[in-house]
C-alpha cells in the first residue's frame, strides 16, 4: 500500500489523527494495541504502520491465512497461528526475536474483540523473555485517533506493570465501547 493512499484514507476519509510515533532507535519491540473491539482495528493499524513506515508483524489465527486472503495477510506481516496444536507461542515468538536483527510484533493484549476482565499475559512474557520493550498503541474511536506511547521495559512485577500499561488505555474508546 502506498503511503499517500494510506494518508488519504486515514486522515481524509476516516478523519483520524496519529499522536506520537514508533521508536526509530529500537529495532525490536512488542506493540500492544487496545482496546480491540472490532476488525476495523486491523485496518487502522495497517494504515498507521504504512504512514509511519514501520515494518510490523502480527499473529493471527491460521484460518485467516487460507486462499484468497492468506497471501494478503502474509504480505502485510501476518504470521499464522494454529491454536489447535499444543505449542508454546510465547517461546516460539521469543525465538523469532532472538533469531532476527529486526522484529516488531503487534499483539492485542485482550486476545479477543470481546470484553475481557483481564488481559492475556503472553505479550508481557514475550517482551520480558526476549528482553525487548513494549510500545502501547490505542484504537480510540471516540477521539478518532491512535496514540503511540514511549517504549516501556517490563520490571518483572507483572501486576504493577499491568496497572501502568492499562492506565495508558483508560481514556481510549473502542468502536464498540461495551467491549472496551
Amino acid at each position: 500500500m502506498k503511503k499517500s493512499f494510506a494518508k488519504f484514507i486515514l486522515f481524509t476519509v476516516f478523519k483520524w489523527k496519529i499522536v506520537g510515533d514508533f521508536p526509530r532507535d529500537i529495532s525490536k519491540y512488542v506493540i500492544i494495541g487496545a482496546p480491540h473491539t472490532t476488525n476495523y482495528d486491523f485496518v487502522i493499524g495497517l494504515l498507521v504502520k504504512t504512514i509511519r513506515n514501520v515494518k510490523t508483524n502480527f499473529l493471527g489465527k491460521a484460518s485467516l491465512f487460507v486462499f484468497p486472503f492468506g497471501y494478503f495477510f502474509k504480505s502485510v506481516g501476518g504470521v499464522p497461528i494454529n491454536r489447535k496444536k499444543n505449542m508454546n507461542m510465547v517461546q516460539a515468538t521469543v525465538n523469532e526475536f532472538n533469531n532476527r536483527n529486526e522484529f516488531i510484533i503487534a499483539i492485542s493484549p485482550e486476545g479477543t474483540r470481546s470484553k475481557v476482565e483481564r488481559w492475556k499475559t503472553g505479550f508481557y512474557h514475550i517482551a520480558s523473555q526476549a528482553n525487548v520493550p513494549i510500545v502501547a498503541f490505542t484504537f480510540d474511536f471516540g477521539r478518532r485517533q491512535t496514540e503511540i506511547f514511549s517504549p516501556f521495559h517490563t520490571t518483572g512485577d507483572i501486576e504493577k506493570d499491568f496497572i501502568y500499561l492499562q492506565s495508558l488505555f483508560k481514556d481510549a474508546e473502542g468502536k464498540y465501547p461495551k467491549n472496551s
